[in-house]
């Protein structure tokens, strides 16, 4: 705060942000005119800005000034008294006279100062990966207060979180993965530490407790399934004893007034999720639609079914405080505490049921093919429905927003080209291939023609079975998948059966099988018939409107068109993909983005990985949100790898993020290209070591320490990497997700102790140094 005492008479009231001042700085506004100090430094009109306040300001009486009035903002050091740097560009100009009756607020935005002039350092850790002696076989809410310990002993100034919402669907380990939540609000039961939960009178509760938790704590990797019936087993015994009490508190009952409009939804659907061994609220035999008024009967005091209920509602308000403890711990030792907000929801869960009209639900999202997944992924969840959420004027994303700022200071956009255009994919499929970006200008059957190029809608969209490509593929057993799969179509084409003509049926025929390796080669080379198209129509086109497969060029439907036609589908190919989306693609951010980021002051960080359109990284400047720049996942095709030192400053530089592997990880996967890197990127001669050597390990992190990105962030696993002595000893045991694989186990655990961490005295200092002798 600071405060100057204004006159006793203003007619205008200047108004602008600065938010990278120093401590001791504030702004000043010098110009043209006696009002303003005639351009003198020492007369500088120093603004003021109350406590919490975005803008600075200084009230002023131009009732007898001159115009045009020129004038520019100032950094001013309070203690030294003097201007330390003015503002760039032009000169600011005035033209608003004084008049009678007539406040003039002048507001002049963000002073004109570099945006260049701050840089930190993070350590990214998911909270179930956080290893204390206090947890319960998996991170917990209340660990995050001994990582800020540690975190302030290095010199890191950030904490990287990834989602922590309730993902609880089916009460197995396939509900690991941090990106499905049932909720987009809700907090996930197993970071719940229970002995904060259970009070001094009911410790009896805990008798037997402690010898499972040791048990689950000291497992190399999370039992996900053991830990959330454990928890759940107390939880069950201490609501009876602690719910009226609660329920009646102040506090309580203000957490539960601010967030009903998501809590009551969430609360019903576990309750019917549970009752009915699903949570495909589709297959209810009641409540498959939401109805507010049929709840709030189930919600009734007298209902039998109120405490199976209200339980969910005690959870989250204890989550709730305990995260928002570990929060304010941050703060109040200096640490900004990153979020992760996932691009989905789970097509099973509380938002879906309670608002199905805001997403597209026979569609599923995912990603185009890549090189870490050649078949695209399909995470299942269905994509929003931009157009309903625009109505209401994207309320439940500012609702989404302001709930995530209760717990923290910035946030990761995972996936924010969906914001763009998301890779859509019927729900009858199962392979991310056969997606297409959605929105996007399709191709015109007028198209074809205008290029010369000869079409038959049945040759481009319906698969290409020929009786060579199902010898090719199946070899002795060609005559077993025709007899079973395949009818002939007496054109020396084959097609799939009916019951068979769709990914979907054929996963769903083969989930009824032995999960055997034949088993599950045969049902990937059926996926690929399916896929072997070039083009899909656009639904309700009429023949008129379409997509290209992606990678249509790789397929042999596409290899066995004569040249021509190759060559010129290609270049349609190519001006779908590449040329003709991008500025619709821009005017569709542009609609979404910048009101979503008018609602929150948090630092926004998007993910912008993958095939990025040319359009989103102009966007993204223009927004203020930072990109991520992975250093062996260049975005300029040309190079092999990205420096840290070519990052722009809006940005955040990694050497890998929890979808790939450590660094270690990687230098044992290709050899090519770890020597590639060893010689080019890290000037070294000769043959590069086989096994990443603390040494190399220290010297990838000190280039990213020393970019000029207002952030560089590493996995922990990345951090221990570079000493000997705390590293694990096998680094393909630290990776967190494996893309690829649709149903991962997230169960990745620190080795040690976050307690152990903080004594390794030796190693924190070095880190510190780094740290501090790149600026950070």
């Amino acid at each position: 705060a600071v405060k100057i005492k204004a006159p006793k008479k203003a007619t205008h009231t200047f108004k602008v942000k600065a938010p990278l001042l120093a401590k001791g700085q504030t702004l000043c506004i010098t110009g043209s005119g006696n009002e303003l100090g005639n351009w003198n430094a020492i007369k500088a009109i120093i603004l003021s800005r109350k406590k919490d306040e975005d803008f600075f300001s200084a009230e002023l009486d131009l009732t007898d000034a001159l115009l045009p009035i020129m004038y520019k903002y100032a950094v001013y050091d309070i203690e030294k008294k003097q201007i330390v740097q003015y503002e760039g560009g032009e000169n600011r100009m005035l033209l608003n006279a004084a008049a009678p009756n007539r406040q003039t607020i002048i507001n002049d935005g963000f002073a004109v100062l570099p945006n260049n002039t701050w840089k930190g350092a993070g350590v990214a850790v998911p909270v179930f990966s956080l290893r204390t002696g206090k947890s319960c076989g998996v991170g917990e809410f209340t660990d995050i207060q001994l990582l800020v310990d540690w975190a302030v002993k290095t010199g890191l100034k950030l904490i990287q979180l990834l989602p922590v919402n309730d993902t609880t669907a089916t009460h197995t380990w396939t509900d690991s993965y941090p990106y499905a939540a049932i909720s987009a609000f809700a907090l996930h039961p197993m970071y719940l530490h229970l002995e904060d939960v259970v009070q001094p009178k009911n410790k009896h509760i805990l008798t037997g407790f402690e010898i499972e938790k040791e048990r689950l704590n000291v497992l190399e990797a999370v039992d996900y399934e053991a830990v959330n019936a454990l928890k759940w087993n107390i939880v069950k015994q201490v609501y009876p004893l602690q719910k009226i009490a609660l329920f009646a508190s102040d506090d309580y009952q203000q957490f539960f007034k601010q967030n009903e409009h998501w809590l009551v939804p969430y609360a019903v659907f576990c309750y019917l999720r549970d009752k009915h061994n699903t949570a495909d609220f589709n297959t209810w035999p009641e409540h498959k639609t939401y109805d507010a008024a049929a709840i709030a009967l189930l919600l009734d005091l007298a209902s039998g079914a109120y405490d199976d209920i209200a339980i969910y509602f005690f959870v989250q308000y204890h989550l709730h405080v305990q995260l928002k403890a570990a929060a304010q711990y941050a703060h109040k030792h200096g640490i900004i505490v990153k979020g992760d907000i996932p691009i989905g929801v789970y097509r099973y869960g509380a938002d879906a049921w309670q608002n199905p009209g805001l997403y597209h639900m026979d569609m599923q999202a995912g990603a185009p093919p890549d090189d870490f997944a050649v078949k695209g992924q399909n995470w299942s969840f269905p994509t929003y429905n931009w157009e309903k959420m625009r109505e209401s004027g994207f309320a439940w994303w500012k609702q989404r927003f302001e709930q995530m700022s209760y717990y923290f200071d910035a946030f990761r956009i995972d996936h924010i080209l969906g914001f763009f255009r998301i890779w859509s994919i019927p729900v009858h499929s199962v392979e991310g291939i056969m997606g297409h970006f959605e929105p996007a200008i399709p191709v015109y059957r007028s198209e074809f023609d205008e290029k010369g190029i000869w079409f038959d809608k049945d040759r481009y969209c319906k698969p290409f079975i020929t009786g060579q490509l199902l010898a090719d593929t199946f070899g002795d057993q060609q005559s077993y998948i025709t007899e079973h799969f395949i009818n002939y179509d007496g054109f020396g084409n084959y097609a799939l059966k009916p019951a068979f003509n769709t990914q979907r049926k054929i996963e769903e025929y083969f989930g009824g099988l032995e999960n055997t390796p034949h088993n599950q080669w045969l049902k990937q080379a059926l996926f690929s018939l399916i896929s072997n198209v070039i083009l899909f129509e656009a639904e309700g086109s009429n023949g008129q409107q379409f997509h290209f497969r992606f990678g249509a060029e790789g397929t042999s439907s596409f290899r066995n068109l004569e040249g021509g036609t190759q060559h010129k589908l290609k270049e349609l190919y190519v001006n779908y993909y590449f040329r003709r989306q991008d500025g619709f693609w821009k005017t569709k951010a542009m609609q979404t983005l910048p009101p979503l980021k008018r609602v929150t002051n948090m630092l926004v960080c998007g993910e912008d990985l993958g095939l990025v359109p040319a359009c989103v990284p102009d966007v993204m400047r223009q927004l203020g949100l930072l990109s991520l720049e992975i250093q062996r996942m260049p975005k300029d095709s040309a190079r092999s790898f990205f420096h840290p030192s070519d990052a722009p400053y809006l940005s955040v530089v990694t050497p890998s993020t929890h979808d790939m592997s450590t660094i270690r990880g990687w230098w044992e996967e290709d050899r090519n290209k770890t020597q590639q890197f060893y010689n080019f990127e890290m000037g070294q001669w000769g043959d590069a070591p086989y096994f990443c050597e603390p040494w190399i390990n220290k010297a990838i992190v000190e280039q990213h320490l020393y970019s000029p990105a207002m952030w560089s962030i590493f996995q922990v696993q990345d951090l221990l990497g570079m000493d000997k002595d705390l590293r694990r000893q096998d680094p393909h045991e630290e990776r967190i997700n494996v893309p690829a694989i649709p149903k991962y186990y997230w169960r990745y655990r620190m080795h040690i102790t976050l307690e152990q961490l903080i004594d390794a005295s030796e190693f924190n200092t070095m880190l510190q140094g780094n740290i501090t002798a790149s600026g950070r």
